[in-house]
Parts: C-alpha cells; sequence; structure tokens
C-alpha cells in the first residue's frame, strides 16, 4: 500500500555531506516511523537512524553526532543529513516505512526503497 523512495546518493570525498531523501507515497494508514539503514559490501544490513511521526529520534552509534534526521510531513519525506563522510560510511542506503512502539519493543518495516548509493571516495 505505501510505496518508499530514496534518493540524494553519490560521491562525496571523506569529510564530505550528503543528503538524502526518503519519500512515501500511497496509503500511510497505520505507518509511523521510517528507517533508515545500509548495507555495506559483505556486511549486514544495519540500522542507521529511525523517526517517528511522534517525534522520537534514534541514531546508532557510528553515527550519532555526523548523521541528523529531519522530516518534513506536509512533503511525505524523512531527510538524512550526512556530515564527516568517512570511507566506511560507503553503502546503499535503504529507507524503509513500517511501525515504532514502545521504545522499538514493537517494530516492523512493511515497505521498503530500492535504494540509494553513497561512496565515500578520495
Amino acid at each position: 500500500q505505501v510505496q518508499v523512495m530514496e534518493s540524494g546518493g553519490g560521491l562525496v570525498q571523506p569529510g564530505g555531506s550528503l543528503r538524502l531523501s526518503c519519500t512515501t507515497s500511497g496509503s500511510l494508514n497505520g505507518i509511523n516511523a521510517i528507517y533508515w539503514y545500509r548495507q555495506a559490501p559483505r556486511q549486514q544490513r544495519e540500522v542507521v537512524a529511525i523517526s517517528t511521526t511522534g517525534g522520537v529520534i534514534r541514531y546508532a552509534d557510528f553515527v550519532r553526532g555526523r548523521f541528523t534526521v529531519s522530516r518534513d510531513d506536509s512533503k511525505n519525506t524523512v531527510y538524512l543529513q550526512m556530515n564527516n563522510l568517512q570511507f566506511s560510511d560507503t553503502a546503499v542506503y535503504l529507507c524503509g516505512a513500517g511501525i515504532y512502539y514502545s521504545g522499538g519493543t514493537i517494530r516492523r518495516i512493511d515497505s521498503w526503497g530500492r535504494g540509494t548509493q553513497v561512496t565515500v571516495s578520495s
């Protein structure tokens, strides 16, 4: 029912910045959270950040202080501002729409975007 699309990836030098966008469309009934994941080559998919309509924002330790999530609900869009990017941030970044309640004890992703490539290289 809900469609998800990411954008904003690209090639950036170490220390540079990118802003990713995650836009949802279709039926948003029951959806209260946007998840940012990433998957680097030969690594597991890992959570980067989570943002809920109730104002809860969570960050993975490896991005805390560098990445910032913001929302524009009028556009059904969640942004991921990525600063001071490092080689280890190279990955496909994926957006998922789902639910996140009770401190994450109740969580589910219903729909995924196809991902956007972020490459950090000198």
